[in-house]
């Protein structure tokens, strides 16, 4: 059996000019995903981004990091 295919990041992510200027949000909300990866960088965790928007939901913020995870380690190495 296949293993099943992540999302894309444009399943889970939007950005449109009339949404904070473009800035890529998770969709169905006006949360930018720079803010998720700003709380963690922080030291924050992932519940305490979580409690301050939860219109984001646990899964999807999983799905998006995974997702870009991914596509991070694709990338070949800087020489």
């Amino acid at each position: 059996m296949p293993e099943a295919e992540e999302p894309g990041i444009n399943a889970l992510v939007h950005s449109d000019p009339e949404t904070l200027d473009g800035t890529p949000v998770f969709i169905g909300t006006r949360v930018p995903v720079a803010t998720l990866i700003e709380y963690l960088a922080a030291g924050d965790s992932l519940d305490e981004f979580l409690e301050d928007f939860p219109s984001v939901g646990r899964a999807r913020a999983v799905e998006v990091l995974g997702v870009l995870r991914s596509d991070l380690s694709r990338r070949p190495a800087a020489d």
